[in-house]
């Protein structure tokens, strides 16, 4: 049977209803503690729905004011994973951000969330930096791709 698969522009409210059923983070975080991140900027919130189901987010916005749009936090239930989900995200924001004069997508990542790691590599993206921290799976890995 076929899913219905469509990404649209949503409320934090129901992204962070999401991120509560993603078992890679420690925590579900709450409405403020996103709303604190992409406060007074640019922002772009993505909700993917199966069958009229939330079923993945991306949480967006203009970090630096460089011309480029940072994907801050993104997560697919465990439920909906394998549907492409992440990647039409992905695509969705990369043609968000063409079209509102955005130059390059940059994220950041942990060392230790390998699948995150190959995804956006094998996505179009190329480690710009690596923030050290005390035990090296912790490490900060900030990638970034060029707008197509």
């Amino acid at each position: 049977m076929t899913k219905s698969i469509v990404i649209k522009e949503d409320s934090i409210e129901v992204a962070v209803k999401v991120n509560a059923t993603i078992t890679e983070f420690d925590k579900p975080y709450d409405k403020a503690y996103f709303e604190g991140h992409y406060k007074n900027a640019v922002s772009l919130i993505l909700v993917a729905y199966v069958d009229n189901q939330p079923a993945g987010y991306m949480v967006s916005y203009d970090k630096n004011n460089d011309g480029s749009f940072y994907c801050w936090m993104a997560g697919v239930d465990p439920l909906f994973r394998r549907l492409g989900l992440l990647n039409s995200m992905m695509q969705y924001l990369n043609d968000w951000a063409k079209n509102h004069g955005y130059n390059k997508l940059t994220i950041k990542t942990r060392n230790n969330r390998r699948e995150m790691l190959s995804y956006l590599v094998k996505a179009g993206f190329n480690f710009a930096e690596v923030q050290p921290h005390p035990f090296i799976k912790d490490n900060r890995i900030l990638l970034e791709k060029v707008v197509v």
